[in-house]
């Protein structure tokens, strides 16, 4: 983990090959008082050439990138001597995945799609760890041993409007990801097994927080109809 530098912003290095999330996440960390974006790259060779030229606190790191797994690019940097700490962002819900990371040392895991809220407290959990690690203070009981570790892998909850659930958002996230054409609010509400306005609103909450899009279908004449669909 790099050394602290009095009170200077922790610089913060995104990497998310998927152009709107990598955009969301640099503008979501940039609203978050004491961290800086230093750089927004799309693969694991531009990450690792950022970490040798530039100076590093943590990594928002996207799981999957097309070159290379976001395991293997942990894997690699610590090979290579840097010491930033991780964050790592993904779709996947696979429990090895989490398993390996937590041994790799990753210090938070984030599951797409994430509010602002969630990343917020996930990052001021973070520099409120770096502050207690980084003071030179000595620890003099396994509580506060434990107090510091807790401090890193902070599990809040994510702030969804009143009403919505996790486990539906993650239904509607699903077929969007796994759909090749639009999904209407009719069609998601059908597959899924709730009303047509229920359906709508979670894709609705995907669009706001740029993880979907909108666009109109036409079928022959009258008005068209909104289908939603993943941002790849």
């Amino acid at each position: 983990m790099p050394e602290a530098q009095g009170n200077r912003p922790l610089r913060v290095l995104v990497v998310e090959d998927e152009p709107i999330a990598a955009e969301a996440h640099t503008a979501y960390v940039g609203r978050v008082d004491g961290f800086e974006v230093v750089a927004t790259v799309g693969t694991s060779q531009a990450a690792l050439k950022t970490l040798q030229d530039k100076e590093i606190d943590v990594v928002l790191l996207d799981m999957n990138l097309p070159d290379r797994h976001g395991l293997d690019v942990v894997r690699a940097m610590r090979a290579a001597g840097h010491r930033a700490d991780v964050i790592a962002v993904t779709s996947a819900r696979d429990l090895d995945v989490v398993r390996a990371a937590v041994s790799l040392g990753v210090v938070q895991y984030l599951l797409k799609p994430f509010v602002f809220a969630t990343l917020r407290e996930r990052l001021l959990a973070y520099r409120a760890y770096r502050e207690q690690v980084t003071t030179g203070a000595e620890v003099g009981t396994q509580a506060e041993v434990d107090e510091v570790f807790a401090g890193a892998r902070v599990a809040a909850e994510a702030r969804l409007p009143k009403g919505m659930g996790e486990e539906l958002l993650a239904k509607v996230s699903r077929l969007l990801r796994e759909s090749t054409d639009g999904r209407s609010a009719s069609e998601l509400g059908e597959a899924l097994g709730v009303s047509r306005v229920t359906a709508r609103r979670y894709a609705e909450y995907l669009c706001e927080t740029r993880v979907a899009v909108r666009r109109s279908r036409y079928a022959g004449a009258g008005r068209p109809e909104v289908e939603y669909l993943w941002a790849r």
